[in-house]
C-alpha cells in the first residue's frame, strides 16, 4: 500500500513539474505577448484610470450636467419670482394663497388635487374653523 502512495506521489509530482515546465517554456517563447496582455489588462480594467473607470466617470459627468441644468432653471424661476414679489405686493398675496392656502377672513378655500391614479380630490377649508 505504501508503494502505491509513493508511486502516486511521484507521478503527481512529475505531472505538476511537467505542466509548470510547459507554462514556463510558453512564457519564455511568448514573453512579449504575455507582457502586452498584462499591460492591456491593467490599463483596460484594473487601474484607477482604466477605460472602464473613464466610461463610468463620463456617464456620471453627463448626469451631473443634467442636474446642473435642472438646478439652473429652478434658480432662475425662484429668482424671477423673488424679483416679482419685491416689485409687486399683489404677487406676495398670490403666492401666499396658492402655495400656503392662506385666505382672507370670511373666505372659503377649495383645494383640488390630482391623485396618482388620475382622479381628482377636493378639500374644503371652512373659514369659521380658523
Amino acid at each position: 500500500m505504501t508503494i502505491f502512495f509513493s508511486t502516486f506521489a511521484q507521478n503527481f509530482h512529475q505531472d505538476i513539474m511537467s505542466r509548470l515546465n510547459s507554462v514556463f517554456l510558453f512564457i519564455l517563447r511568448h514573453k512579449y505577448m504575455v507582457v502586452i496582455f498584462f499591460i492591456v489588462l491593467i490599463v483596460g480594467f484594473i487601474d484607477d484610470n482604466s477605460f472602464m473607470h473613464r466610461f463610468d466617470r463620463r456617464n456620471r459627468m453627463g448626469q451631473l450636467r443634467s442636474e446642473i441644468e435642472v438646478y439652473k432653471t429652478q434658480y432662475e424661476t425662484a429668482d424671477r419670482q423673488l424679483r416679482e414679489m419685491d416689485s409687486d405686493p399683489k404677487s406676495v398675496e398670490k403666492m401666499a394663497r396658492e402655495r400656503y392656502f392662506m385666505k382672507r377672513p370670511g373666505e372659503d378655500v377649495f383645494v383640488i388635487r390630482e391623485k396618482d391614479n388620475g382622479a381628482f380630490e377636493t378639500a374644503f377649508a371652512d373659514s369659521s374653523k380658523r
